[in-house]
């Protein structure tokens, strides 16, 4: 059974914000792609964006561009997006589907949809070329409750290992079977870090959100990850809301009928390292995907999912919560670049966190760790 704390449990006195340099150096930002994306599991969507063998997504990560694609044997691989030959990149298009193989468009080196290569113009008067030895380079690649994460490093950490705490403990609401009812891609004036520490806390709430504190009440609900990076919990959905929506009603039917009572008034909200935000509500569950672009920009790309009966039924109330997150995303994203603005001034200093924001004081900790920063 998951166990709840309230957030004042884990407040640690003394806990302040970061200095300036961490928001403004490109030099740190540089750091963190190699430090934390390079070497963290980072989601690249859902899993049923590839349906058919060959159907494939371009993702950048930390300034790699890594193709994942469905093979014929109904796996899914990740590879940089590398010709073996000369270096040529393979895809140009963000999304897109291979007939039967990946060909460079350059010299015309192909490759099976599982890496090898197959097919390399005139090697075979180049001596002892033997095509076993080019393979594409491959990322690890794992899946988890329909969603797709890859990792870049050469010894990556086992996704069984590194997401041990996230293991079965979202099952109860069925994610794998959900489908996508609405999507679209933010840019924030913000470094990427605001927007995980803003996400983390609903202190701000009452004064930044009045439509969503009427729904969820700031002082309500516990967590049940603390320490780590994985973070959050739950809050109470306000009756006689039904959910987290415009009108209060109900977007459909629950995304698992077999959804606990409890759960079906309450919505979960975590941060998960390096690159999620996952908030998960009683009928629908939208989700974020982080990607810094510059120390003071960030691209979140959100999708909206509802059980496949909902977006049939032409009567369903989805526009309702699209409206509602769409309405609370952007006025998060014009107080995050308030703050990086205000962060940029020679006169910020770190200040110090109440108790109400431990979770982000948290997340500033497992931030640090990774960085390799132990104090």
């Amino acid at each position: 059974m998951t166990t709840f704390h309230r957030t004042t449990t884990t407040f640690k006195p003394g806990a302040r914000t970061m200095p300036r340099e961490r928001y403004t150096s490109e030099a740190i930002l540089a750091e963190e792609r190699e430090r934390i994306f390079s070497r963290g599991w980072n989601c690249v969507g859902r899993a049923s964006g590839l349906q058919k063998p060959g159907d494939y997504l371009v993702r950048e990560i930390a300034g790699e561009s890594i193709i994942v694609v469905r093979d014929k044997a109904g796996g899914v691989n990740a590879f940089f997006n590398v010709c073996r030959h000369r270096g040529t990149r393979l895809c140009r298009e963000a999304a897109g589907h291979f007939v039967e193989s990946i060909q460079c468009s350059y010299h015309a080196w192909t490759y099976g949809l599982d890496g090898r290569l197959i097919g390399a113009p005139h090697m075979q008067d180049a001596g002892d070329f033997d095509k076993t030895e080019y393979p594409l380079h491959r990322a690890a690649v794992a899946e988890w409750e329909g969603f797709l994460f890859v990792n870049l490093a050469r010894d990556a950490e086992p996704f069984e290992q590194a997401w041990a705490p996230m293991l079965g403990r979202l099952s109860r609401y069925g994610l794998p079977s959900l489908e996508i009812g609405h999507r679209v891609t933010y840019d924030v004036q913000a470094n990427w870090k605001l927007v995980f520490q803003n996400y983390s806390e609903c202190l701000h709430c009452p004064t930044i959100h009045p439509k969503l504190a009427t729904v969820l009440p700031y002082q309500s609900g516990a967590n049940d990850l603390v320490e780590g990076p994985f973070l959050g919990g739950y809050m109470e959905i306000k009756a006689p809301n039904q959910s987290a929506t415009m009108s209060g009603r109900a977007c459909g039917r629950l995304v698992d009928g077999n959804l606990p009572e409890d759960d079906r008034h309450r919505a979960f909200y975590y941060t998960l390292m390096p690159n999620v935000l996952l908030s998960l509500h009683p009928d629908y569950v939208n989700y974020y995907l982080v990607h810094p672009v510059a120390v003071d920009w960030t691209r979140v790309e959100s999708e909206w999912l509802f059980h496949p009966d909902t977006l049939a039924d032409s009567g369903n109330n989805i526009r309702d919560a699209i409206e509602f997150w769409d309405l609370t995303n952007r006025q998060d994203w014009d107080i995050v670049a308030q703050s990086q603005l205000g962060i940029g001034s020679s006169r910020y200093a770190p200040g110090p966190y109440s108790p109400r924001e431990s979770i982000p004081a948290a997340w500033d900790r497992e931030y640090l760790s990774w960085m390799g920063d132990r104090t």
